[in-house]
């Protein structure tokens, strides 16, 4: 039933998922019909699997199994979901109608059952190839300057919106999978790889007029991350998907999106303790080794897996804490940060070495999305991170050989209004860009906060500006290709106002607005072509 599912290339609203996941109605909790558990699952499905597992077991947030609901009580459970919590679960009473608040609250209090494992067959019979190769252009087919293209995430509309730097009009929609995460592209820029969560990884190519998909797979039904190999003699040659559900990641030809290696993730925590769903959470390719990185979440393991010989397929596994989650890496590409955000840590990579250089206490739940590097004028080279728990920006410095006595500790925390997801900055920006996505209030998740890198001064402003019934947030930032503007989402997350959403672009330097790209919908995550492409050359 999957594999059919997956083939005609459909996300959650009617995928099986539900079906195969429902293990009867728990004889204390409250009835529900099929037709019910099958709404709730899909609703659970995109709604609440990431932070709480596939099958409920907890991550991020907290467990869902019956033993942790029933005894809450259909009342207090509707109470959370439509309010949100103190720890960082946002309110779902603008997302979910009441009905559907009720539905989800029965559902959790119900047990869950497996859904069905993947094998490399079964990935490889939804493998396909849309736009054969031979019909690819040998140079851009439309006069635009593509390198200034922002590939934006148009969450619940399942695509993603090519817009125009230059002009600040939309160009396509290429369709891609449900509620994608992140996207990442080839080392020249035209091509970007884009993986959904229900397990679509579709390539797409920016010279095509007007760009579109031209191959997919998928490989798994639940789905976060995707990386591209850019060092040395492999440049281009392989892209990884990982899989929450099945819990493995898959190595793709880049060329052609084939199939090659599938690699379980399930094994062993910080502790000793076996993990079954132990989810890949974050992909990435190493600047200075022809490695991936798969971050298992649940385990706390970060896999440093060596890509030079799929065959004989050498894999360090490197001890941090869990949950894994976000990362990035510094100014020199050589270390890799990332957030074990429920042990309220970073955790800190040499990829050269190949091995854990530390660990540090940030606040509560760090998210910082793909971060952010400047330069301190106590500190020298730090990084920093938003938290899901609570409203600050911690950062902490990143140069070792330099700056000893501040590397990988704490060199400051900036108080904001509210917990946020994202921050970003620019090499020649004076200032860090702080959002507050994540406060239940539309009088702080509507505002950003500006730091200037000099004085750690914080300047709010007023960015989303939607009536409560749109529950939007202002979120993300992207700089274009002159590193002069800054571009913020307005995701409306309201029932009936979803293509309310907009992106509002700012100067960097005055903090002025400077212009909108109206009607989007859904819009989150934004990446400009000419900031994401290969940052390092090395090998």
């Amino acid at each position: 039933m999957h594999k059919k599912a997956l083939s005609k290339g459909i996300f959650a609203l009617s995928f099986p998922l539900a079906a195969m996941m429902a293990g009867g109605v728990q004889a204390d909790a409250p009835e529900m019909t099929a037709e019910e558990m099958d709404r709730a699952g899909n609703i659970y499905f995109q709604r609440c699997a990431g932070c709480h597992g596939t099958l409920r077991g907890g991550a991020t947030g907290p467990g869902l199994l019956p033993e942790d609901t029933i005894g809450m009580g259909q009342r207090r459970l509707e109470s959370i979901i439509t309010l949100g919590t103190e720890g960082g679960m946002n309110n779902f009473d603008g997302i979910l109608d009441p009905e559907e608040i009720t539905l989800i609250s029965k559902y959790i209090q119900q047990p869950p059952e497996e859904p069905p494992e993947m094998s490399l067959a079964d990935i490889r019979e939804t493998w396909k190839i849309i736009v054969p190769e031979e019909e690819w252009p040998d140079s851009p087919q439309h006069d635009l300057n593509w390198e200034n293209f922002m590939v934006t995430i148009l969450r619940d509309r399942g695509a993603m919106g090519i817009i125009d730097g230059d002009t600040k009009q939309l160009v396509t929609e290429a369709e891609t999978g449900y509620a994608v995460h992140v996207a990442k592209s080839s080392s020249d820029g035209r091509f970007w790889y884009v993986q959904g969560r229900d397990g679509r990884l579709s390539k797409i190519d920016l010279w095509m007029d007007p760009p579109q998909v031209t191959a997919e797979v998928f490989i798994g039904i639940d789905a976060r991350d995707v990386a591209v190999s850019k060092y040395g003699e492999w440049e281009n040659k392989y892209v990884i998907g990982g899989g929450y559900w099945p819990p493995h990641f898959v190595i793709a030809d880049a060329h052609t999106m084939e199939p090659l290696k599938v690699v379980s993730t399930r094994g062993y925590n910080t502790k000793g303790e076996y993990v079954h769903e132990a989810r890949v959470a974050a992909l990435y390719d190493t600047p200075m080794a022809p490695s991936f990185l798969v971050n298992v979440k649940e385990t706390g393991m970060i896999w440093q897996v060596d890509y030079s010989d799929l065959e004989n397929l050498r894999i360090d596994k490197i001890e941090s804490a869990e949950f894994l989650h976000d990362g990035f890496f510094d100014s020199t590409g050589r270390y890799f940060m990332i957030a074990a955000n429920f042990s309220n840590r970073m955790a800190f990579v040499d990829t050269v070495e190949r091995k854990l250089v530390s660990l540090l206490d940030t606040g509560a739940i760090p998210h910082p999305g793909p971060g952010a590097n400047w330069v301190d004028p106590e500190c020298g080279p730090v990084a920093g991170t938003t938290h899901l728990g609570e409203g600050r920006m911690s950062f902490w410095g990143t140069d070792p050989e330099n700056y000893p006595e501040h590397a990988w500790q704490i060199c400051d925390i900036v108080e904001t209004d509210g917990p946020g997801l994202f921050l970003r900055s620019h090499p020649n920006s004076p200032h860090v860009w702080i959002d507050q996505s994540m406060h239940p209030e539309a009088d702080v998740n509507q505002w950003i906060q500006v730091m200037n890198k000099e004085t750690r001064e914080l300047t709010p402003i007023h960015v989303a500006d939607r009536p409560a019934e749109h529950d939007a947030v202002a979120l993300h930032f992207e700089y274009d290709q002159s590193g002069e503007e800054v571009w913020v989402s307005i995701w409306a997350r309201g029932r009936g106002h979803q293509e309310d959403g907009a992106i509002v672009i700012f100067d960097d330097k005055t903090m002025e607005e400077k212009a909108r790209v109206e009607n989007l919908y859904t819009p989150t995550g934004k990446f400009n072509v000419y900031n994401r492409k290969a940052k390092y050359k090395h090998g």
